[in-house]
Formats: C-alpha cells, sequence, structure tokens
C-alpha cells in the first residue's frame, strides 16, 4: 500500500522579478531627482506670485542663471560677478551653434532670489543679449493664497 503525501498547500512565489523591479523604480526616481534638482540652488529663494503659470511647452533649450540675494551670478555651479558672465556665455552660444541650433532658438531661465534687487537682473539680461540669447524666462514660486 502506498503512502501518499499530503499537500501542504503553501505556494512559493518566486520573487525576484518583483525585487528586480523594485531596484529598478528606486535607481530611476533617484535620476530624475538629481535632474530636478540641477535647476535648483539652495542660495536662491524664489519670488512668490499669484499670477505664476508654467510654461506651456517645455523650452527647447534652455540655459538656467541663477542670481543671489547680492547679486552675483550662478550658472554650471559657479558663482561669479555678472560682469564675468560674458564668457561662460559666449562658451554656451558657441556649443548651441556647433549643435546646428541658433542662439536666439535658446531660452534663458533666470532664477533670481527674491531680495535681489531689479537692476542686478536687468544687468544679467543685458549681458546674456550680448551673447546673443534673446528669450527670457523669469523663475517663481507660485503663492498659495486666493
Amino acid at each position: 500500500m502506498r503512502i501518499r503525501k499530503k499537500d501542504s498547500g503553501v505556494f512559493e512565489a518566486d520573487l525576484t522579478p518583483m525585487i528586480d523591479m523594485t531596484f529598478q523604480l528606486i535607481a530611476f526616481f533617484m535620476v530624475i531627482i538629481n535632474f530636478a534638482q540641477t535647476e535648483q540652488h539652495a542660495k536662491i529663494k524664489l519670488p512668490t506670485s499669484s499670477l505664476v503659470k508654467p510654461p506651456e511647452q517645455p523650452f527647447e533649450h534652455q540655459l538656467v542663471v541663477h542670481l543671489t540675494r547680492e547679486g552675483r551670478a550662478i550658472i554650471g555651479g559657479q558663482e561669479m560677478a555678472i560682469d564675468g558672465l560674458r564668457i561662460i556665455l559666449d562658451g554656451e552660444a558657441r556649443s548651441l551653434e556647433l549643435t546646428q541650433s541658433r542662439v536666439s532658438s535658446a531660452t534663458v531661465v533666470i532664477r533670481a532670489h527674491r531680495k535681489a534687487a531689479a537692476g542686478e537682473v536687468q544687468r544679467l539680461i543685458k549681458k546674456c543679449q550680448e551673447s546673443g540669447f534673446e528669450k527670457f524666462a523669469l523663475r517663481a514660486k507660485g503663492s498659495t493664497d486666493p
């Protein structure tokens, strides 16, 4: 007479694909967060406005320039006086031309500190115009008050 084994009824699933997918998602979100932080700088506190609206479509070519409270520019992680920006802006213009893009098609995104003088923002725009940039976008934070 044969003795039958009783089925324990426990089903063990292979969790390897689920663990792999979890690690891929973690890596994906880490990369996305790093890209989002490249546009931000800790020294810059944006002004708030109730009129803020996001751009209708992303900018084709954008160059982010931060303006500190003291009136110094930060571009590519380097902090400098606005007058010293011309060399870097000219280099950005040349690199755009090498990629078959026109400098006038690029948008300079200015993230000015809320306490930065308006005259400093104007000086920054003028320096960018001297290098051939024509389109500008000013960043601000939307206010939550009605």
